[in-house]
């Protein structure tokens, strides 16, 4: 692809709809386009549960309405899939949520496969 990309690095959870929100700001901002990447374990079923589903189904909504492409990814490899989803879209910039307090923080891992790569981190308030 010729032109440079926001990828926005989605969990199955409606509360990443703040993610998308600024990504597409950044977007705009960077007249860049806008993409978003969902990473599901493989021993997940590929929307998780039930409230997954409907939150991913969301998801896919609120990224069509910014204009954005989604993608569903599988992998047990999320670090791995993501910097090759990045390279392959021609990302420019990643935006991802902050860690919950005790989560994996995956920031840190992806800036050392990355370092070449700008980050983006929402914090939530």
């Amino acid at each position: 692809m010729n032109e440079t990309r926001v990828l926005v690095c989605v969990t199955g959870q409606k509360t990443c709809e703040r993610l998308i929100a600024e990504g597409h700001r950044l977007a705009i901002e960077r007249e860049e386009e806008l993409s978003v990447l969902h990473v599901a374990k493989k021993g997940d079923g590929l929307m998780g549960s039930v409230f997954e589903a409907e939150a991913l189904e969301y998801l896919f909504k609120v990224s069509s309405e910014r204009g954005a492409d989604m993608t569903v990814v599988r992998s047990d490899e999320v670090v791995q899939t993501i910097e090759k989803h990045a390279r392959r879209i021609g990302a420019s910039l990643i935006v991802l949520g902050g860690p919950r307090h005790g989560a994996r923080d995956m920031t840190k891992e992806l800036r050392a496969h990355m370092p070449d790569m700008e980050f983006h981190i929402v914090y939530t308030d």
